[in-house]
């Protein structure tokens, strides 16, 4: 069965989980055990992690800090309108709130929300819902109360002085941290609702920003669409070839991807056989391919290629060419020639 679409997350997400984990006495080792994000990949804005790192970067602050009350929406209250690059800039120069968070909706995988966001509204009021139910029970109240406190913050940051939510829903008994939450954000949240959701007043919703520019939402929601392509990962199999193609190599074993995506081998293998590949098949397939273009696009010797395909020795590598193509890897050059 096909898995669905992966997004990676920008390093600034860890970045800031990291750095809230140190407010509360956790060290960034702590906080990336088992991630296999390592501690200079945090200074390096460029790099994108799986969603399967942040979450145990998740667990692991859940873990060193049992004690803290409203721990994911204290998280939540971290993240701004600027953690957030080009997503967050597109809702900051939009006409109004309520087409800043049409915007925000439309290319929400680019943010680092769990739960499924909706917006609604009537004639007094605007909101925003959130429904967790994909997300494992574990981290379901968590992430809920994280997203929740996102949202709280990037409205008020986007609303500047004056705009504040009127109503903080969950469907859930209220918790015993209730009150911290309500001493956090100064919004009493109701419980026992028939939805998770934060609400506006409409008129609130459809006040003019101040940084609205026309031109400029449609360059940057182009922009958007571009990150959107560049961090879609198809499925775990997709993931495995990212790291094959890229920080790994093809000298990595099954146990090396493994550890990369913080997954068991054993799970990684169970994954990939609902896809219906394996990690042999998948090296396989991008060695055949990089074996191609190696070979009609440089000049490269036929024993480096070896050795950068991750191969032992040539013969090796010449088997396994002939297997694909019938031909010797030297004699699949030579044919191009003619």
């Amino acid at each position: 069965m096909p898995a669905e679409a992966s997004f990676q997350h920008p390093i600034a997400i860890a970045q800031v989980m990291v750095n809230f984990g140190a407010r509360h006495g956790v060290d960034a080792a702590t906080c990336l055990l088992g991630t296999g994000i390592g501690e200079a990949q945090l200074k390096d804005a460029e790099t994108l992690i799986a969603r399967e790192q942040e979450m145990r970067l998740l667990e692991n602050l859940i873990l060193a800090l049992p004690q803290v009350p409203a721990l994911g929406f204290e998280l939540g209250l971290q993240y701004n309108v600027a953690t957030f690059g080009i997503w967050g800039f597109v809702m900051r120069i939009s006409r109004n709130l309520r087409e800043a968070t049409q915007s925000a909706l439309r290319y929400l995988p680019l943010s680092t929300a769990y739960c499924q966001l909706a917006l609604f509204a009537d004639e007094r009021e605007f909101g925003v819902s959130a429904d967790p139910a994909a997300i494992p029970q574990h981290l379901r109240q968590f992430l809920l109360e994280r997203d929740m406190a996102t949202a709280v913050n990037l409205l008020h940051e986007l609303g500047l002085q004056g705009l504040r939510v009127q109503r903080l829903e969950f469907q859930g008994r209220e918790p015993g941290h209730a009150a911290r939450i309500e001493e956090l954000c100064g919004i009493a949240p109701r419980y026992g609702s028939a939805r998770n959701a934060l609400v506006l007043r409409r008129e609130d919703a459809e006040a003019p920003l101040p940084m609205y520019d026309a031109h400029l939402v449609r360059l940057l929601e182009d922009q958007c669409r571009l990150q959107l392509e560049r961090r879609q990962v198809a499925g775990v199999a997709g993931q495995v070839r990212r790291l094959l193609l890229g920080p790994l190599g093809f000298v990595a074993s099954l146990e090396d991807v493994a550890q990369q995506l913080a997954m068991a081998p054993r799970s990684l293998r169970r994954r990939l056989e609902e896809e219906g590949s394996s990690f042999r098949d998948l090296m396989e397939a991008e060695r055949k391919q990089a074996a191609v273009q190696l070979l009609e696009g440089t000049e490269m010797k036929i024993d480096e290629m070896a050795l950068q395909l991750g191969y032992g020795d040539t013969a090796s590598f010449t088997r396994a060419f002939r297997r694909w193509f019938g031909k010797a890897p030297g004699e699949y050059r030579r044919s191009l020639e003619k």
